[in-house]
């Protein structure tokens, strides 16, 4: 996460901005005895440049220069070039100055079916089937609150039922069609079985769940939705959740 000031220059087309905030690592790394891996979590410091030029009222293009600062683990620096797309465009060419507030929530209530594949951290990057149903519901105009049941399972692998509770910054674009949402909140395994090597089940049953997510809207009642879960935990059984699935509004 990270603040940014900003410059724009040559009639908004330009823009110079440096942003500056905390980074959260999640590392694979080589176990101690016994073990074949390990998840390894810390904390450290991001800062970043960056110079963008926009064509239009939508499109970008920029290059951005990032710097991680690892406490306890090793730095990096990159250098990134894209193409970007502005959803809440301004009247004119340029970066939007003020968003627009609105005065009802974005979300009511979904229910919507899920399905996809978990990730676990590991070398291996072994691979099951995951399953989760969600209700979703708009408690403010930006925050939206959900209850997840999240079922990953494979017949060879790993096993993991749990039920999620999440809170999430939302926003809508397009006449609210289009919907992004970044959640966090607790995954608490109601059953988990680990047949890997090593048997890594471990005693946590209460881990952290961090989601970024896309809605589609098709009218008034039916939605798409795709989201990107990562499990955190603190028995090295961190994964990747990603699923895509469709839900109906009311």
């Amino acid at each position: 996460m990270q603040l940014w000031a900003r410059l724009p220059l040559w009639r908004d087309r330009f823009e110079l901005s440096a942003g500056a905030g905390p980074y959260r690592y999640f590392d694979t790394t080589a176990a101690g005895a016994g073990g074949t891996y390990s998840n390894t979590h810390g904390w450290g410091a991001v800062w970043s440049a960056r110079a963008a030029y926009y064509f239009d009222r939508r499109w970008i293009a920029q290059m951005q220069f990032n710097h991680v600062q690892a406490f306890g683990g090793p730095d990096t620096s990159s250098l990134l070039f894209g193409v970007g797309y502005q959803l809440d465009a301004s009247g004119e060419p340029g970066p939007r100055q003020t968003p627009t507030s609105r005065t009802s929530r974005v979300t009511d209530n979904e229910l919507t079916v899920l399905l996809g594949k978990s990730i676990l951290n590991s070398y291996d990057s072994e691979t099951s089937f995951a399953q989760s149903v969600e209700y979703r519901r708009g408690i403010t105009r930006y925050i939206d609150g959900t209850v997840s049941y999240i079922h990953e399972a494979s017949n060879t692998q790993s096993r993991r039922d749990g039920v999620a509770l999440q809170l999430w910054a939302t926003r809508g674009f397009f006449n609210d069609r289009f919907t992004l949402a970044v959640g966090a909140g607790p995954y608490i395994a109601i059953t988990q079985n680990d047949t890997l090597p090593g048997n890594r089940t471990g005693d946590g049953r209460v881990s952290g769940l961090v989601s970024m997510s896309a809605s589609y809207r098709l009218g008034k009642y039916w939605l798409t939705r795709l989201t990107w879960n990562r499990v955190v935990t603190r028995y090295d059984r961190d994964a990747d959740v990603i699923e895509a699935g469709i839900g109906v509004r009311f």
